[in-house]
């Protein structure tokens, strides 16, 4: 069980570790039971469940699509019992995510979560991550999807090139 009784920033930091590393890196969905609350706060898509089952479907959904899903944390700040994270994100799409079919292509983006920890378990998280860059690794834009502002990219390029 996670026990966290005190909210230093230490305890706060070493949770939010254990929680990449025992959850998201290794989908490990058990372990949601003895660290997220099971009325969670989180946006999830339409129709799906929520609170901590919903969380769950959200890592498994992950984790289907990029079996060797991995999340490197960067750094996290502690502040009370709010708990910010950087991490990079990395993993080969293997199989169906949101309506793409697996490419084999590998991905790589930042993200960055903030969590709020009551009785040593989360009871709210949000997360932001690069959720165009992670579709433009996958290919799912049209080669001109950049074609605004005076800038052209494709779907191939890494960076955005001035017309």
């Amino acid at each position: 069980m996670t026990d966290i009784d005190s909210t230093t920033n230490a305890d706060l930091e070493a949770f939010m570790h254990r929680f990449y590393t025992e959850f998201w890196n290794t989908g490990n969905v058990a372990a949601a039971d003895d660290m997220i609350a099971e009325d969670l706060i989180h946006e999830f898509p339409p129709g799906w469940p929520t609170g901590r089952e919903g969380f769950k479907k959200l890592v498994l959904t992950w984790r289907d699509a990029f079996p060797d899903l991995h999340e490197h944390v960067e750094f996290v700040m502690a502040d009370g019992n709010r708990v910010l994270s950087r991490f990079r994100l990395t993993g080969t799409h293997q199989g169906n995510f949101y309506g793409i079919a697996p490419t084999g292509r590998s991905i790589d983006i930042h993200g960055v979560d903030v969590a709020r920890l009551e009785d040593g378990k989360i009871v709210e998280y949000f997360y932001h991550e690069d959720t165009f860059g992670l579709f433009r690794q996958l290919g799912a834009f049209p080669e001109d999807y950049g074609s605004v502002a005076g800038t052209a990219v494709t779907s191939d390029e890494q960076s955005v090139t001035p017309r």
